[in-house]
């Protein structure tokens, strides 16, 4: 978790997948779930989709800062109702400053509608995934046609999700290797996040990020699988894996990965590169308001913090999740990424987030984690 996100996200983690929002949202009548649907089918903005860790700018602290205050609201307890989410997404994507675009997206509001009711769901949800091809487009674009088609088809589905994620990030895996018309050299990290009712599904293999915006608190849902980070450094040097310089045997700079399978060798031995992906479950509440998804080119610029505050205040503004997006695409250009850039805006409600006042009694006043991530940048000038 980033610094100055403090507050825990509501998490169960429960192996038999969406058992707990499922049975939450099966007491839901179903007239209101009708009203829901419809509600969704209304509030989904037409998308016209975009070619194109530190918040070091001052001028956009000083104008942020009124808005996203964190205290003073009441939770979902005391509202005493049922909630209810409505999915509606924007994204942006861009070259960057990359001779090639090597990363694709999916984005799904309305699940019922895409699958059809042979997919026979249990209640509405929605998927949106970002893949962050490298070595050629053909493991990204592969991902992208497949992995939703393999949740659904898989066994386990939908009384076992988190089983069936994992089934289906490595039958990608291994499909792609047996496909003889691509490139199974090529790689891509996969973040997948599956909406069922009230609970989300986040499934993550690679360094792309996925951050909810819970009144205004950054907090990340999934890790950043570098060769670097110790979780993978252990496992990797167990499986008799080495990193240089911040490289998995010297050639990836990631430690999870569909593809690549130049470096995985044949299907069935053991191998440091790993595309089985980590999970997070997360039953939503209406202090959620909004979910971020990143390729590395974001989040080697901006800070998670900083960017569900930009989020927050362009929703406020205008509530497009379009525009959001390509805020933080245009901010991460500025801030000179070197990468691929994709980002994804998922709200969780048609309404703009409201305005969170802070009490008159409150008087003291602590720095603010987008003050601290200015601070960390003037230091490290020094």
């Amino acid at each position: 978790m980033a610094p100055g996100t403090d507050v825990e996200p509501q998490i169960n983690r429960v192996d038999d997948g969406f058992a707990k929002g499922i049975e939450s949202t099966a007491n839901v009548t179903k007239d209101r779930n009708e009203d829901t649907m419809s509600q969704m089918n209304a509030a989904k903005p037409p998308r016209n989709v975009s070619a194109m860790r530190q918040c070091n700018s001052s001028a956009w602290l000083a104008e942020l800062e009124p808005d996203v205050g964190i205290v003073g609201f009441r939770s979902p307890s005391e509202e005493n109702s049922v909630f209810l989410p409505v999915f509606r997404s924007g994204i942006c994507s861009e070259k960057g400053p990359k001779q090639y675009m090597e990363d694709e997206y999916i984005c799904v509001d309305n699940l019922c509608e895409h699958l059809g009711t042979a997919a026979n769901l249990p209640c509405f949800g929605a998927f949106y995934g970002v893949f962050d091809g490298h070595g050629g487009t053909d493991a990204a674009s592969f991902a992208r046609k497949n992995i939703l088609n393999f949740i659904v088809e898989d066994s386990h589905f939908p009384s076992g999700t988190k089983k069936a994620i994992k089934n289906a990030f490595a039958k990608a895996d291994h499909a792609f290797a047996d496909a003889s018309s691509l490139d199974s050299s090529s790689g891509t990290t996969a973040l997948a996040t599956l909406i069922m009712g009230r609970t989300m599904l986040i499934a993550n293999a690679g360094d792309s990020r996925a951050v909810l915006g819970k009144r205004g608190r950054a907090i990340e849902l999934s890790k950043d699988h570098k060769p670097n980070c110790t979780s993978e450094r252990l496992r990797i040097e167990k499986l008799g894996g080495v990193i240089y310089d911040g490289y998995l045997n010297g050639q990836l700079s990631v430690a999870r990965a569909l593809g690549d399978w130049h470096i995985k060798g044949a299907k069935g031995s053991i191998c440091p590169l790993s595309s089985e992906p980590e999970l997070e479950e997360v039953v939503l509440t209406e202090e959620d308001e909004f979910l971020i998804m990143g390729c590395d080119g974001l989040w080697d610029v901006m800070s998670s913090q900083c960017a569900v505050t930009m989020v927050r205040k362009g929703l406020m503004q205008h509530n497009d999740p379009e525009r959001c997006s390509r805020a933080l695409v245009k901010e991460a250009l500025q801030r000179n990424t070197c990468d691929n850039l994709t980002v994804v805006v998922i709200c969780f409600s048609p309404d703009p987030p409201p305005r969170i006042e802070i009490p008159k009694s409150h008087k003291r006043r602590s720095i603010s984690a987008e003050g601290l991530d200015l601070l960390k940048g003037v230091l490290n000038t020094l």
